[in-house]
């Protein structure tokens, strides 16, 4: 959709997973920078070609994109850019992963949604506030001070909120701990909310599904070859997601399956 070239997607999957993961250590952010330069660098490159010469996609709609005369700035476009991709790939992986790990370890849930494969819109939207992708908002800033809950935060202070949570939160969910594939009204917080509600929420829905959907049918035998203690998830306080997901197929070899790819 943004115009990058089928054949660099794994160069975009390095990058984007070291930008992820630098949040989660000082040592990450160090380990990140050059792949943050390398990343820019080729965004910007890609922005000056459909500057040059525009193409049918998202990439060349922004660098056209006017109002009131005035249009992005090169800094505004690689911004936009990386956000759509990082944010739009790795929480859609994560979203699949957690999601296909959650449908194994209930396996009452994973047969009713091969029995009942209309209800993958359902599933989705519960794998979203089951086992969510994202686990905090980006920070917010308190204005003024404010007590929630008994607790004063005072003004300036930072303020992560936890999505995870929410999305368990017994006076909305009836049962929040159980993994209900069906479960209908699912006023879950995975996407944000007001301004701040996700920019891609219809293409994650659908990639999601499609994903799932397809999985299912193709692999009958899904299971996991290894016990769950033995998972090993990426660190950070914003996306939630497994460095890999050790999966076979009834009759079939192991295979170790990246989330990211």
């Amino acid at each position: 959709m943004l115009g990058v070239p089928v054949a660099d997607r794994h160069r975009f999957q390095r990058w984007s997973q070291a930008l992820v993961l630098a949040g989660a250590s000082r040592w990450g952010v160090l380990l990140a920078v050059p792949h943050l330069w390398l990343f820019l660098r080729y965004v910007r490159r890609l922005i000056r070609a459909r500057r040059a010469l525009p193409q049918d996609d998202l990439v060349s709609a922004l660098v056209q994109a006017e109002e009131a005369g005035q249009q992005l700035s090169e800094d505004e476009l690689v911004a936009m850019v990386v956000l759509l991709l990082v944010a739009g790939h790795e929480t859609t992986v994560n979203l699949i992963g957690n999601g296909t790990l959650a449908l194994l370890h209930h396996p009452e849930q994973l047969q009713k949604l091969r029995q009942e494969p209309g209800l993958m819109p359902s599933a989705v939207e519960e794998l979203l506030r089951f086992a969510s992708p994202v686990e905090t908002a980006t920070e917010r800033y308190a204005r003024e001070e404010v007590t929630i809950a008994g607790v004063t935060i005072p003004r300036g202070g930072l303020v992560l909120p936890v999505i995870a949570s929410a999305n368990r939160d017994e006076r909305q969910f009836a049962d929040p701990d159980r993994l209900d594939v069906a479960r209908t009204p699912n006023r879950h917080l995975s996407f944000g909310l007001g301004a701040h509600f996700c920019l891609g929420a219809a293409l994650a829905r659908m990639e999601g599904q499609i994903a799932l959907a397809t999985l299912l049918r193709r692999a009958p035998g899904l299971r996991l070859v290894v016990e769950p203690v033995a998972l090993r998830w990426r660190p950070g306080l914003v996306l939630r997601g497994l460095r890999a997901l050790p999966v076979t197929l009834a009759g079939a070899g192991a295979a170790t399956v990246s989330p990211g790819r």
